[in-house]
């Protein structure tokens, strides 16, 4: 196959059937919105939404040395995950700059699988490959392996439940089991990127389609909906969760992105990164450049990726990622701003949106928590 050919998913005659405006995304058919996504939000919001991710990199690392390997491709303590867990940590080059973030969930002892961005996929693959020289561990890329549909929202345990009998209220946050649904081997995972509870299914693409119907017809009743893309994006922006080439990037190590906990020097040996981490480490303390913020519109104008922040006609920061918020009601964005004008409640910081300083609030992320 070409690179430059377009990938579909298992699902990708099912979502035209659904009347779903597809675009492309990082080399894959993806559909971006079925009808309103406002409403697609709202619902998973309040109800469930269904999507396919089947877009996301699936590489399992198994052997011997499988945690070592991870310990050292990778920032965090892969080690110390249990069978059945999954943890999110990033992979960064030599000097900090970060490649991906990554979910990774220990299968068995020694069996693991990564889930990396669709648009890092193939970055990630070569890196851990590389960097498997000298362990008792094999790298396989499994992203034909795998479709991956997520139900989430404050129905979707019910509406798994009624298709499965896995024990889903003994399941943990970031945790994964294998189970059947309905009828369909699967590994469920209570993980998402939506701030809501929720599962993630990864099954075989031959299953896809009939798991996808199940999951539709089960959820009849309570309000669920296929989503698209679009909603994901202001889902996850309000839940203040980072998108790799928004708030993450090469030229930024996880301590700029204020997500320095990701990185455990306490494990044992060298990992990747090391040397540069703790340097980054040790700035962040005494002189952190720019922080990760949350901005809330006064007026209506939506900012985007890219747009310059602004406060007393000096430049302070940059928008990474920027949308209408159907919760809030308001457009918000995340943004990077040097420290001085971080804290919450700071006064006379704006956005410019084609030459016009709009007023912003400065907050804390999350924009939003849902009630647990």
């Amino acid at each position: 196959m070409s690179s430059t050919e377009i990938r579909r998913t298992a699902l990708d005659a099912l979502h035209r059937s659904l009347g779903a405006t597809m675009t492309d995304f990082a080399g894959w058919d993806m559909p971006l919105r079925y009808g309103s996504e406002r409403d697609e939000h709202v619902a998973v919001r309040t109800k469930a939404g269904l999507f396919d991710l089947s877009h996301m990199g699936e590489i399992t690392v198994t052997g011997p040395q499988a945690a070592a390997l991870l310990n050292f491709a990778l920032v965090g303590n892969i080690a110390s995950v249990g069978v059945g867990r999954a943890r999110y940590t990033m992979i960064c080059q030599a000097d900090g700059g970060i490649l991906d973030d990554l979910i990774v969930y220990r299968l068995a002892e020694t069996e693991y699988m990564v889930v990396a961005n669709a648009s890092n996929a193939q970055v990630v693959l070569d890196a851990l490959t590389e960097r498997a020289a000298g362990f008792d561990a094999e790298v396989r890329d499994d992203r034909d392996a795998y479709a991956l549909i997520a139900v989430q929202g404050p129905e979707s345990p019910g509406i798994l439940k009624s298709v499965t009998d896995a024990d889903l209220d003994g399941l943990k946050y970031y945790a994964g089991l294998p189970g059947t649904v309905a009828g369909v081997p699967a590994l469920i995972a209570r993980t998402g990127y939506t701030g809501e509870d929720g599962f993630e299914l990864f099954v075989k693409p031959e299953h896809a389609v009939e798991l996808w119907q199940a999951l539709t017809e089960a959820g009849e009743g309570v309000g669920l909906v296929p989503c698209g893309l679009s909603c994901r994006d202001t889902l996850r922006l309000e839940a203040g969760m980072p998108l790799y080439g928004h708030e993450l990037t090469t030229s930024l190590t996880p301590f700029d992105a204020g997500l320095g906990r990701v990185v455990k020097f306490e494990k044992e040996g060298d990992f990747v990164g090391r040397e540069a981490l703790a340097a980054a480490a040790a700035k962040a303390q005494e002189n952190p450049p720019r922080v990760l913020v949350g901005l809330i519109a006064e007026g209506r104008r939506v900012p985007r990726s890219g747009y310059t922040v602004v406060a007393g006609g000096e430049v302070i920061g940059e928008v990474t990622s920027g949308a209408p918020s159907p919760t809030l009601g308001k457009p918000i964005a995340m943004a990077y701003v040097d420290a001085a004008h971080a804290a919450p409640g700071t006064e006379g910081v704006g956005v410019d949106i084609r030459g016009s300083h709009e007023p912003y609030e400065v907050v804390a992320l999350p924009f939003y928590k849902r009630q647990k």
